[in-house]
């Protein structure tokens, strides 16, 4: 006998008090009948009217947004952006609250993570509990830093540049988003018609003057004259292959940081935040304090941020390996260290190629794995090396927190954690963990 449906609890509303912040942008709170409630658009501590936007009749959570508030929290302040707020752009998550409180907020993510799943407490990760924000993004509450170096813009069926409602393929249409930095904003993608068009992707590089704009076609259509405010290369993307084509200008802009510059092709991964990358290239060396002649690994390695720093501190007398899955990220990688004969760059999955290479023993490792994290078998493999210490870069606090509970299960422990906000307004942070043997911190 089939099981009656269960019942769409979308637009109930209840008046909840609001718990802890929670990872992924919401706060927890509870209905009446004791449903967990994860609610957007609140702070902690608050009242307010929530209006489910996703779930069912004893499903094990709903989503849900704070249409009304009617106790506000301390920290609470309105939103500097006019598109956001409950149904409207997803691509913040915190501008309802003030620069503070959102380091704050997400600070208490990251300690929830770390205790929950790799048991671990801040003191016992070496970890003061303080986000650290980027140069020049401490600003008053009201003000928003312009940071984002890289957006993408879904089109309407009208041709109009907007971003995409929380959870939703609806477009949000925009005439300014307050996070692009202004180096993107100077382009008046906003101001275009892009009828035709499923997104466009706007890059600006940070250290040079090379501005791109990748554009996914709707089937069928045709390619555009781009015309915008500032010179750009076009690059479209393949429909049926998903690969990324040059039309006009460079295939690639180029990026800065630790004195270098670095080819990034084709629309392929690069720091976001304008200052991410030195941070991120600072914290890692400081943390693993290279030797001349050392033997250090960069694993997922892009274009060789990592790679490319090590290189310069091992010296001629060291030796480092990159390994990369993505073929246009390792012939960049290969390009922007050539200079460097004692660099080797592999394409493959980690764990496929690392124990092809027949390296059995490694002085130093980096890891700065995707989002869904390194995983059991790769963490096994690099513990198996003996590195006197890893560096392990996390843009997810979970991912991250599991990688660290298998790390421990291989013979290591944290020695210091770092906690970066190159990612204001919204949820996400960037993570420097410092591991070493246990062996050796006793």
């Amino acid at each position: 006998m089939q099981a009656e449906p269960r019942k769409s609890l979308v637009g109930e509303e209840y008046e909840v008090e609001v718990g802890p912040v929670a990872h992924g942008g919401h706060c927890v709170a509870r209905t009446p009948e004791g449903q967990v409630l994860f609610v957007r658009h609140a702070l902690p501590g608050e009242r307010v009217v929530a209006r489910v936007t996703e779930g069912e009749e004893g499903a094990r959570f709903l989503r849900a947004d704070a249409v009304q508030v009617l106790e506000a929290a301390k920290d609470r302040i309105d939103p500097p952006c006019p598109y956001a707020g409950p149904g409207r752009c997803g691509g913040c998550d915190w501008q309802h609250a003030k620069p503070g409180a959102q380091r704050r907020l997400k600070g208490e993510v990251v300690a929830e993570q770390l205790k929950r799943l790799a048991g671990l407490t801040p003191e016992e990760a070496g970890w003061d509990g303080t986000v650290v924000p980027a140069e020049g993004d401490k600003v008053p509450a009201g003000e928003v830093p312009a940071w984002r170096t890289r957006v993408q813009y879904a089109v309407t069926p009208d041709g109009r540049a907007g971003l995409r409602r929380h959870r939703s393929h609806e477009v949000e249409p925009i005439d300014h988003c307050l996070i692009a930095a202004d180096s993107i904003s100077e382009l008046g993608i906003e101001k275009r018609d892009w009828t035709g068009m499923d997104s466009v992707e706007a890059i600006a590089a940070t250290g040079s003057q090379d501005r791109q704009v990748v554009l996914t076609l709707k089937p069928g259509a045709r390619l555009p004259l781009v015309e915008l405010d500032r010179p750009v290369s076009v690059l479209r993307v393949n429909e049926r292959t998903g690969g990324v084509h040059r039309v006009h200008g460079r295939p690639y802009v180029r990026e800065r940081a630790d004195g270098r510059t670095y080819r990034v092709g084709a629309g392929g991964f690069w720091q976001v935040h304008p200052k991410a990358a030195d941070t991120l290239v600072t914290a890692v060396m400081q943390g693993l304090l290279p030797r001349k002649g050392d033997m250090a690994l960069d694993l997922y390695c892009g274009v060789g941020l990592f790679a490319g720093a090590l290189a310069d501190r091992v010296g001629e007398s060291g030796a480092v390996l990159g390994i990369e899955s993505g073929k246009q990220a390792v012939e960049d990688a290969r390009h922007n260290l050539a200079d460097f004969p004692r660099v080797r760059i592999e394409q493959g999955k980690v764990e496929s190629v690392l124990p092809r290479t027949g390296i059995t023993e490694a002085d130093l490792i980096v890891l700065d794995p995707p989002r869904a994290g390194a995983g059991r078998r790769t963490v096994s493999l690099v513990s198996s090396l003996g590195a006197r210490r890893i560096a392990y870069v996390a843009c997810d606090p979970a991912a991250l927190a599991r990688d660290l509970g298998y790390f421990r299960d291989g013979g290591y422990r944290v020695r210091t954690l770092r906690v970066f906000d190159l990612f204001p307004m919204t949820h996400h942070v960037e993570c420097v963990a410092i591991l070493e043997p246990v062996r050796e911190s006793l």
